[in-house]
């Protein structure tokens, strides 16, 4: 009766032993391949623009670009008068079911496939964090997903959208510096739009006040636009 007792305990340490043997090694693994590739995306970038300074030393200071790391999981680079955010997250994601990835007979043969790291570019105005003007939007323009394998997948916005094959592809520093040239081409290219009128037609004293003492009423590129109608596949 005992031995009877003591099964179901057994075979819940059993079932805790075999996923801390598959699943959290795997995700150690995509945490240290993410990682990795975050340390690589941090030189790759830094090297890109020295290169694109040096193509533009007889053009004007001001649009100088500037590479500054942020710390383990941060790095940023500002783009004359954007600042693209680079941003690794520390922990590791599966694919939600309603993800065309699924689909694919990769991940049909082997969930673990699906585990992945995550790295986020996001777009902000320049001016935000000079002025300090916390309201400000920024955009989540792009993310990169690393799975065990290496093997990756980026989604976002234009042509940053559906680069490669998930089933296939291994990331390196070519596929890096391609990227983040599609990053930097489409924040140039993804321009401060006048927001409608509707949209700013009052203010409050609070509002004014501020702007008159920091310049801090709310910016952003799509303010009073839907983001969303910039999703346009190349």
């Amino acid at each position: 009766m005992e031995s009877e007792q003591n099964h179901p305990e057994q075979s819940k340490k059993d079932s805790i032993v075999a996923m801390l043997k598959e699943k959290s090694a795997v995700k150690q693994l995509v945490f240290d391949n993410t990682f990795e590739t975050f340390s690589t995306l941090k030189d790759v970038l830094h090297e890109l623009i020295n290169d694109i300074n040096d193509e533009i030393l007889d053009t004007d200071r001001r649009i100088k670009l500037d590479y500054r790391d942020r710390g383990k999981f941060e790095a940023e680079a500002k783009i004359a008068e954007d600042i693209l955010i680079f941003s690794m997250h520390s922990n590791v994601f599966e694919f939600d079911r309603d993800h065309l990835l699924w689909k694919t007979s990769y991940l049909q043969k082997n969930r673990l496939n699906s585990y992945c790291g995550i790295i986020s570019i996001y777009n902000f105005l320049s001016d935000s964090f000079r002025y300090n003007r916390i309201n400000d939007l920024g955009y989540l323009i792009g993310r990169i997903f690393i799975n065990r394998e290496k093997h990756f997948f980026v989604e976002g916005k234009r042509q940053m959208n559906c680069l490669n094959n998930f089933s296939s592809q291994v990331i390196d520093e070519s596929e890096i510096k391609t990227i983040l040239e599609k990053a930097i081409h489409y924040a140039l290219h993804f321009d401060l739009l006048t927001p409608p009128y509707d949209t700013v037609k009052i203010a409050t004293v609070e509002q004014l006040n501020a702007k008159i003492e920091n310049g801090k009423l709310q910016t952003g590129k799509r303010l009073g636009f839907r983001f969303e109608s910039d999703d346009i596949l190349l």
